[in-house]
């Protein structure tokens, strides 16, 4: 069976009835899936999270037993090294640099959910936006990496005062 690469730029948390649509940005390698790994991945969704989104009716049926364990696997699992209000904060400051209203809006209700608080929230979204300042600064003007980590280097742990 040749393998399927579904390649992502995005997911969201699916630890809620309120769901993200972003399982069809999920990235996942999967093997083709026949009839029964559809049918037990949509009972797996149902059981989880107490129904199935139309979204996810949509998921190519191939895909979907793949992208869903990936999903269940890291993304809502709470055993994994990053806590709940972690990965949602990480996944909203994603969805809003790729942007995505779909992720926003869902990586946003998880988060509170998990325990976020606003200004956590706000943070999250303000540092995406000052990486992706510095990064196009830094790519855009080609500044010499081994210079850069030359300089930077030295001063991580120290502060940034000279």
């Amino acid at each position: 069976m040749p393998v399927i690469r579904i390649i992502s730029s995005a997911h969201s948390c699916l630890r809620s009835a309120s769901l993200l649509a972003a399982i069809a940005f999920t990235a996942a390698l999967t093997m083709p899936a026949g009839a029964d790994d559809y049918d037990a991945a949509i009972k797996d969704i149902q059981s989880a999270i107490g129904g199935v989104p139309g979204f996810m009716k949509q998921f190519p049926k191939a895909g979907l037993p793949g992208a869903w364990a990936e999903v269940k696997a890291i993304e809502i699992s709470d055993k994994t090294a990053l806590p709940p209000k972690v990965k949602s904060l990480i996944s909203l400051a994603v969805a809003a640099q790729i942007p995505c209203n779909y992720c926003v809006w869902s990586d946003t209700e998880n988060a509170k959910r998990a325990g976020a608080t606003d200004e956590e929230i706000q943070e999250a979204v303000a540092l995406a936006a000052l990486t992706r300042h510095w990064s196009t600064i830094f790519n855009g003007m080609q500044v010499d990496f081994a210079q850069f980590k030359k300089e930077i280097g030295r001063r991580i742990g120290r502060g940034y005062e000279e």
